[in-house]
This record gives C-alpha cells, sequence and structure tokens, in this order.
C-alpha cells in the first residue's frame, strides 16, 4: 500500500524519473533497467506523497539514507498516523512543521494521541485537529488547547460542531484561548459565550480570532468600551468577520478622505460600527461625482443621519442630490468676488472662471486678500490671477507658507510674484531644489547668473544638465 499510495501522489518524482528512460520502447523495461543502474532515493516520492513540493523536501531529505527501510522509526510513526486516520497527504505538514514526531521511539506517538483521546476527544476530531496543529504532538497535552475545547463545551457547543468548523489549515490555539478570556472578563456567560460562537463561528475560527482581536483594537482607538464592544458582538451581521473589518477600515478611509473631523469620525465609528462594517461602498471620486456633492455637505449629511451611507454601497444605483442653498449662496459669492476682479455676468469667461475657481466665494477673497497683504496691489493682484486663476485653488495658510518661503528663504522681492503668479502654483520641493542647483551651476559658471525666477522652476531639466 505504502508503494501504490506513493507511485500515485509523487508525479513530479515520477514525471523527472521518466524523462531519464527511453519511453519509446516498453517502457516497464527501460524504467526496471534505468533503476538497475540508478537506485532512487526513496525518501524523494515519500515526502512527496506526503504533501511537500520539492523545494519544500529537498532540505530534508537525509544526507546517509535512500531506502525507506533503513529508518524504521520514520516508518514507525508513519503507520500509526495512517491507521489514526490522518490523510496521507497531510503529513508532510506534520513532518515540516514538527518533524521529532517522525523520530519518535516505538508507542510514544501512540499513547501521546491517546492522552488526547482520554480527555473525552473523538479519533476523527483529534486527527483533525492534528493535522492543523501539529506541533499539538510535541510535549505533553497542549493546555491552551484543551482550555478551548473546555470553554466551548461548558458553553454547550458539541465537539461535532466545532470539527466541522476546522476548515483552515492552521489554528493558533493560544490566541483563540486569548480570545475567549477576553470575552469572559467582560461579562460574558459561559452560555452567551457559546451562543456568540454558535452563531458566528467566524468570530472565533476565522484566523484563530486574530481578525477578532484586530477589530477590538481598532474600534478600541476611537474610545469604544469593552461592553458597547461586546454588545455589538452580540447582533453581529453574518458578514465573515475579515469581511466585516475590511468595510469597516475602507468607510474609515472614506470618512477620510471627505474630510471629516476626527472626532466627528470617531462618534459614527463609536455608534455605528455594525454599519459601517456591512457597507461596502464605492469609491470616494464616484460618489462624490455621482451625487454631485462637496466634501464638506457629504460630511454633514453623514454627521446627521450615518444611515445614508446604506444607500452608497457596491451595486446600488445612487441618485443625484439636489442642490443645496449653501451651494447657491457660494455661488453666488463666487460671481460677487469675479465682478469685484472685473469679468462681466453671464459671459464665457465669468462661467469658465467659476469651473476653475474651488471653494466657497468668502475662501476665494481670504486667499486674495492674504496676496494682498504682503504687499502688493490689489490691480496687480487681480491680473495675477487672470493669468494664473488656479493659485486662488490652494488654502489661505498654503498660500501665505509659499510667499514666506520665497521673500524670507530664497531671498527674492515680493514683487516678482507679478510676472510671475505661477510660482503659487509649484510645490516647495521644487523651487528649493531648483534654485539651489541654480545657485550651484551659477558658482561653477556654467550658467547665465541673471535668470528669472520663472526660467529658473519652469524651464525643462535640461537646463541643468
Amino acid at each position: 500500500m505504502d508503494a501504490q499510495d506513493m507511485s500515485l501522489n509523487s508525479p513530479h518524482f515520477l514525471g523527472k524519473l521518466l524523462q531519464k528512460v527511453d519511453t519509446e520502447t516498453d517502457i516497464w523495461w527501460s524504467v526496471a533497467r534505468f533503476l538497475r543502474y540508478h537506485p532512487i532515493n526513496e525518501f524523494e516520492p515519500f515526502f512527496e506523497s506526503l504533501g511537500l513540493k520539492p523545494s519544500e523536501y529537498t532540505p530534508l531529505l537525509p544526507r546517509d539514507l535512500m531506502f525507506l527501510n533503513d529508518d524504521d522509526l520514520l516508518l514507525e510513526n508513519y503507520h500509526v498516523l495512517c491507521n489514526y486516520g490522518i490523510p496521507r497527504n497531510k503529513m508532510g505538514r506534520i513532518y515540516k512543521e514538527a518533524t521529532q514526531v517522525f523520530r519518535y521511539d516505538y508507542g510514544v506517538l501512540g499513547s501521546k494521541l491517546q492522552a488526547y483521546e482520554q480527555l473525552g476527544l473523538s479519533q476523527s476530531f483529534i486527527g483533525k485537529v492534528v493535522a492543523c496543529s501539529p506541533y499539538l504532538l510535541i510535549g505533553d497535552v497542549n493546555i491552551d488547547f484543551i482550555k478551548v475545547f473546555e470553554i466551548l463545551r461548558k458553553g454547550g457547543i458539541e465537539l461535532d460542531w466545532i470539527e466541522d468548523q476546522l476548515l483552515e489549515n492552521r489554528y493558533n490555539w493560544s490566541q483563540m484561548l486569548s480570545l475567549l478570556n477576553l470575552f469572559s472578563k467582560t461579562g460574558y456567560s459561559k452560555e452567551q459565550l457559546g451562543g456568540m460562537i454558535r452563531q458566528h463561528p467566524g468570530i472565533l475560527f476565522e484566523g484563530s480570532g486574530c481578525k477578532t482581536l484586530s477589530l477590538i483594537g481598532f474600534l478600541f482607538k476611537f474610545g469604544s468600551s469593552m461592553n458597547q464592544i461586546c454588545s455589538m458582538f452580540l447582533h453581529f451581521s453574518h458578514l465573515q468577520i475579515g469581511k466585516f473589518v475590511l468595510n469597516l477600515r475602507q468607510c474609515f478611509l472614506f470618512l477620510i478622505e471627505i474630510e471629516m473631523d476626527m472626532s466627528e469620525i470617531g462618534k459614527i465609528v463609536r455608534s455605528h460600527p455594525l454599519l459601517l462594517g456591512s457597507c461596502t461602498l464605492k469609491k470616494t471620486n464616484t460618489l462624490l461625482g455621482t451625487l454631485n456633492v462637496g466634501k464638506k455637505r457629504l460630511c454633514k449629511i453623514i454627521q446627521d443621519d450615518p444611515r445614508e451611507m446604506t444607500k452608497w454601497v457596491m451595486g446600488s444605483r445612487i441618485e443625484r442630490l439636489p442642490n443645496s442653498g449653501e451651494e447657491l449662496k457660494s455661488r453666488m459669492q463666487k460671481i460677487k468676488f469675479l465682478l469685484d476682479m472685473g469679468l462681466v455676468e453671464n459671459t464665457d469667461k465669468m462661467e469658465n472662471a467659476l469651473k476653475v475657481f474651488r471653494g466657497r466665494g468668502t475662501e476665494l477673497q481670504e486667499r486674495f486678500d492674504c496676496i494682498v497683504k504682503a504687499g502688493l496691489e490689489s490691480k496687480d493682484v487681480c491680473e495675477m490671477i487672470r493669468l494664473s486663476p488656479q493659485i486662488l485653488n490652494q488654502t489661505k495658510e498654503v498660500i501665505e507658507k509659499k510667499i514666506d518661503f520665497l521673500v524670507n528663504d530664497l531671498g527674492y522681492p515680493i514683487s516678482c510674484l507679478v510676472n510671475f503668479p505661477a510660482y503659487l502654483s509649484y510645490t516647495r520641493q521644487r523651487v528649493e531644489i531648483r534654485v539651489a542647483m541654480y545657485n550651484w551651476l551659477k558658482e561653477q559658471g556654467t550658467v547665465d547668473s541673471l535668470l528669472a525666477l520663472s526660467t529658473i522652476v519652469c524651464k525643462h531639466g535640461k537646463l541643468f544638465c
């Protein structure tokens, strides 16, 4: 049976062997003749039949042995696991993660398996658990594993039900015990804990509770109490815990992207965690465009009623929001600002300018005023904005910092902005690097010492080559 199983479950080894023989003639005779002069390392097909890839078993091959019969303990413990019902293709992982199991003396491995049986566990259950957690066979009976089992059993959960939940490749029983203890310390009764796990097994079994602990930590950061978190789990949705955590984080990032105040985000996370975890929202830019709404208005809509977010999930049809009074007021403020600059109402230039400028009319006026206060005439600033209207799409603070850097760090007069208003559109990093490079080249005598700031900042990089 061992030889048959190895031959059926070692395709890579057999494929490599067949490449070395003549398959045009009698293949069996060719293989027999080849093996007569080229004995194989029997451990290679053996390890492959246990479910290991060549890259995994190559480092595990014994250096001084070629035939399986020469390793009595390996075969003895292999047969113990086979007879116990553990699938052969699962044993490779046991060998890889707990090699010492296959080095146990006669009778040792069987006694370890029996020790778990004596605690009331069935043979099929132990076999499935051992395949997922090979380390359970190292040392004495694993206390963390037994405690997890006892807590679940006291919560009214049957052994067969637990066995049905073991769907993943590995489990961290110590981490699972920590999660169960955390719930117990916060007031969950054994019956409540058992009921919650039975209703939502992913809380414990998905990622060995890692995703649940991650969720708890996330909610803690926003000020949720453990009582609030426990209450949430009692009303948990039927989503997988991993998907719930992903939705919650994406909703959080969405609120960040629409520039909601962090304290307001905290309020929503604390009061509506189940809602946020159940919503798979569309992309932020898609929502802003489809709803025809600005970030500030969207923040207010969500703050007034977070349940509005359920209308913006993937697969839903989103209806455009009606214009608000604030939008009309802002448009009128923009028009007044542009009229003061000399534009004529109801013209193409006016409409184009309304599309270019972002922000409320009062914000545009504040940005305009801060440039004037820096030491320029209003008429000059108006001309600057006609040449480079995008400079007013920055906050007042950003404009002030760029002017301060120009005058106090670079030493240029404020008047140079009149001829080069686009300076305010460039990042400080670009300007700083360009000016530093220009000054160095000027010291080397390789560039004109009278270049204008606009040439230094705007020209193609070949100027510095």
